[in-house]
């Protein structure tokens, strides 16, 4: 056993990135600790020296996931109007739940088999939650900005991008190939409020025409 001090025998991130793996593709309950360990190259003691349980390794797993998998949820909050913001973040999570070399779907969704009130089931819920909250206030952002109309609801929009994010876990998956699921997004996107500007600029043109 490594004394006060000492570095762990093991790489951290790498044994989390393996975690990762087999939450993901067997879900929290179904995951033995035995499979766990044996997937992150290490023993049950130090997995419990490390992370304290199961239930502490799935949270830090969870954290591991959304920094190296969520990426796009950034970029797309980044995008200068709300429906680009949304494209980049429809398509975006399409193609992220389709990767190659991964398991099909999302964590958050893969891992809950029955969704309960335990504490792990209610980091899942927290992280969409955060998520949703993220584009609720960048939607409020715009409608200030004057991007969306004022009678657009901020919430609604965040909760129709989420809603849609988790089916396209799970369609993913069933089996659902990545240009269907990226078909679906920008089929998506076209119901997604314009911005003022463009609505604008749409109304003139169709009167430029009349």
């Amino acid at each position: 056993m490594a004394g006060p001090g000492r570095p762990r025998a093991f790489d951290i991130d790498e044994a989390l990135d393996a975690a990762v793996e087999v939450f993901w593709r067997r879900g929290f309950a179904a995951a033995s600790l035995s499979e766990l360990a044996a997937a992150m190259g290490i023993n049950k003691p130090s997995v419990y020296g490390a992370f304290g349980d199961k239930a502490r390794l799935f949270q830090a797993a969870l954290h591991r996931y959304v920094e190296r998998n969520m990426g796009y949820v950034t970029d797309a909050l980044e995008q200068p109007s709300a429906r680009e913001c949304a494209r980049a973040f429809l398509v975006g999570n399409a193609l992220a739940v389709t990767a190659p070399g991964r398991p099909a779907g999302c964590l958050s969704v893969q891992a809950v088999a029955t969704p309960d009130d335990s504490g792990e089931y209610a980091v899942l819920a927290e992280n969409r939650a955060t998520v949703q909250r993220l584009f609720a206030d960048r939607f409020r952002q715009a409608i200030a900005d004057g991007d969306l109309p004022g009678s657009e609801d901020p919430d609604e929009l965040a909760t129709f991008l989420i809603t849609l994010s988790s089916g396209f876990a799970i369609r993913a998956a069933d089996g659902t190939p990545r240009e269907s699921l990226v078909a679906l997004a920008e089929r998506a996107v076209t119901v997604f409020p314009v911005s003022v500007a463009d609505s604008r600029s749409a109304t003139s043109k169709e009167n430029t025409h009349a």
